[in-house]
């Protein structure tokens, strides 16, 4: 009996989940576990021997934080444009919390909209260059609440194959028919496009693709998605801050207005160093969003710190254009230096660098090696990826220095490439 055997065997029967009578008579054992779950508890297993995951860090992310009482560097935040811990932001959460308290005392449909809620979505719609905007306490409820509100079982999305998982998710969450293209391949979203579908069409993409930092080809979907008649989202989380000479996204890094887009979706926690989520688009949709859609109606809204820092963090982020040059610098003399000593980054072309070992166990060994030598990499393997697509996920900032970025690189000069 291999090993997958053993582990169905050991799985409990139905009677017994249910409250039956085990084989010697006693009262069974409850499992809330199941074997699937109990094979995945292996890969876990395997992730944690390794001690590289989900690490305490006892100082604020950045550059460097201090793990242990010991100082690293980081080089897997998403501190993009290095603006954790910058004075205006802090300041503005500060105040926030002087004027508004740490909570707003209900969601956003009944008492929890206070005034810097307003301001925020309607900076980033002017950011955006949309009509409207609004938040929520998550990237990942934005994406849910979108396409499980406006398609439903007689509605189609694709999606391109590497699109984030709570975009998958919400998919499933609104039993839409689910059709995937191949990663930027824009004949074979053509390809999907020409098959006929009973209800609407919605392409979903990202600007920035969070696992291997290339970039959409918008332009080109804008144009596939009006000649078929589609409706388009764009996932903004990596995008924002990082694209275009202001960081205002993919539109800004084409030269493209914004209006070939229906959705915008963007994070608050990443280059935005705050926490939440945000969908932009014309007022209607918002509008009819803001009454409908679950994870806005029935969560608690943004708190008021969060809300402050986000945005201040647009001022910043529209101020201090350097930022941007730097972190486009940094991301290019990183990822140059890793092809230069064997590594292989992928199709990245931006700040997000996948260092591909591919190997599970080799990519976990790796980043304990890393670790040991003081150096915060983050590794990513299956599920997250494909299998046999394992790999160390670096983001490159504006807040590291040459100095540091040599410490990086002494250090996996120690490692193998795949």
């Amino acid at each position: 009996m291999n090993s997958l055997d053993q582990d169905r065997a050991a799985v409990p029967t139905s009677e017994t989940r249910d409250g039956g009578a085990s084989q010697d008579g006693e009262r069974p054992a409850r499992f809330l576990l199941d074997g699937e779950a109990r094979r995945w508890s292996r890969l876990i297993d395997q992730a944690e021997s390794y001690e590289v995951l989900q690490r305490t860090l006892e100082a604020k992310s950045g550059p460097h934080t201090v793990i242990e009482g010991r100082e690293f560097v980081v080089i897997s935040a998403y501190d993009y444009l290095g603006l954790i811990g910058h004075p205006l932001i802090d300041a503005a959460a500060a105040r926030a919390i002087e004027e508004f308290g740490t909570g707003t005392g209900g969601v956003r449909l009944l008492t929890g909209t206070n005034s810097l809620h307003t301001e925020l979505e309607r900076d980033l719609a002017a950011f955006k260059g949309t009509e409207a905007a609004m938040t929520f306490s998550s990237g990942f409820l934005a994406n849910i609440a979108v396409i499980t509100t406006l398609m439903g079982p007689r509605d189609r999305v694709i999606l391109d194959e590497c699109c984030h998982r709570s975009i998958r998710d919400a998919c499933r969450m609104a039993d839409a028919s689910v059709v995937r293209f191949l990663h930027n391949d824009v004949a074979d979203l053509e390809k999907k496009l020409r098959q006929p579908a009973r209800g609407r069409t919605l392409i979903v993409i990202e600007g920035i693709y969070s696992m291997d930092g290339d970039i959409c080809p918008l332009p080109e979907i804008v144009e596939m998605k009006e000649r078929f008649g589609a409706f388009l989202m764009v996932d903004e989380a990596h995008a924002i801050g990082v694209l275009g000479p202001t960081g205002r996204g993919t539109q800004d890094h084409f030269g493209m207005p914004s209006v070939g887009v229906d959705i915008w979706m963007g994070s608050l926690s990443k280059a935005i160093p705050a926490s939440g989520g945000f969908l932009a688009g014309d007022a209607a949709l918002i509008r009819f969003l803001r009454y409908v859609a679950s994870p806005y109606v029935f969560s608690a809204a943004l708190t008021p710190a969060s809300t402050a820092a986000a945005r201040a963090a647009l001022e910043v982020m529209l101020n201090e254009h350097d930022r941007h040059r730097r972190l486009a610098d940094n991301a290019e003399f990183l990822r140059g230096s890793l092809n230069r000593m064997g590594f292989d980054t992928g199709t990245s072309t931006t700040p997000v660098i996948p260092v591909l070992l591919r190997n599970e166990e080799h990519t976990l060994r790796a980043a304990r090696t890393l670790f040991e030598a003081g150096i915060l990499a983050t590794p990513v393997c299956f599920p997250a990826v494909p299998r046999g697509a394992a790999r160390l996920r670096l983001c490159a900032s504006a807040a590291h220095d040459r100095d540091t970025l040599d410490v990086v690189l002494r250090a996996f000069a120690a490692l193998t490439p795949a």
